[in-house]
């Protein structure tokens, strides 16, 4: 069965057959257009046409997921860092370091009020010095009694009447007469007899601990000899007039005093009078 259809121009008539249809072009082969489309061109175009479908599709949805990811990062900056939606309990850090600053341990309390009493004791006990001193000057005695004529001095110059100049002086001169007895200062042992160019007749004396005792101006012939242990008080000699650098002195006892081997003020270990 033919049904007619519409004339669409002067040149060419459309007539359906079914569900077929047929040209009747009025021109030789008919136009270039529908040559085109009657063939495979139409299978192009619609290629073409669900390409561009699926492209603009295909973008609508990439740009709204990277729409929705940029909503996502800009929400988790601004969201609070203590801003927790599960509940868990925040930490104030002004309040922990107040914490951890204050709270002491009790053990630290315990180690401040310990005591350090060995220093005190080894300290008191590494000055014996002055007790020792002390102890030795209370077993001295005077050599000879008399005044002082020429103090002990070591550090600053004095006049020697024999040699007219100054210069410094090592021991004291003690004023007695011609002849007096001279004592032991202290107990020990005599290690040294000898005439001593300058300071004539002299004796040494060892007290022990490095300390000695010096005697000279004495006689010519003493009483004890080297070896000799002697008491404090002791006789050991007399005064004489032996000391040639001291000659131009009224008659008097020259009396030293060493600790290893170096001068110490007798005035220190005598006795007051």
């Amino acid at each position: 069965m033919v049904f007619p259809a519409e004339k669409i121009s002067n040149e060419s008539t459309i007539y359906l057959f079914g569900g077929n249809h047929m040209e009747n072009n009025s021109g030789a082969g008919g136009t270039k257009p529908d040559k085109f489309f009657a063939g495979k061109g139409f299978y192009i175009v619609l290629f073409l046409c669900i390409a561009v479908i699926a492209a603009s599709v295909w973008t609508l949805v990439a740009s709204s997921a990277t729409d929705r990811e940029t909503d996502l990062l800009e929400t988790d900056i601004n969201k609070p860092v203590g801003d927790f939606s599960d509940g868990e309990e925040t930490i104030d850090a002004d309040t922990e370091y107040e914490s951890a600053m204050w709270e002491v341990p009790d053990y630290a309390e315990e180690v401040m009020v310990e005591p350090e009493a060995p220093e005190i004791a080894s300290e008191s006990a590494a000055e014996p010095t002055p007790q020792t001193v002390y102890e030795t000057a209370k077993a001295f005695v005077w050599p000879v009694i008399g005044q002082i004529e020429t103090p002990y001095s070591v550090t600053a110059l004095v006049y020697d009447t024999t040699m007219s100049d100054w210069r410094t002086h090592d021991g004291i001169d003690i004023a007695a007469v011609l002849g007096e007895k001279v004592m032991a200062a202290a107990s020990g042992t005599i290690v040294k007899l000898y005439s001593d160019q300058l300071y004539g007749t002299t004796v040494i004396i060892d007290h022990g601990e490095g300390l000695c005792s010096v005697y000279s101006n004495l006689a010519e012939i003493p009483t004890i000899k080297v070896g000799d242990a002697v008491l404090a008080g002791e006789t050991i000699g007399s005064v004489g007039t032996t000391a040639l650098c001291e000659i131009g002195k009224p008659t008097h006892l020259h009396f030293s005093m060493t600790l290893d081997g170096e001068s110490v003020n007798p005035n220190d270990y005598l006795p007051s009078l």
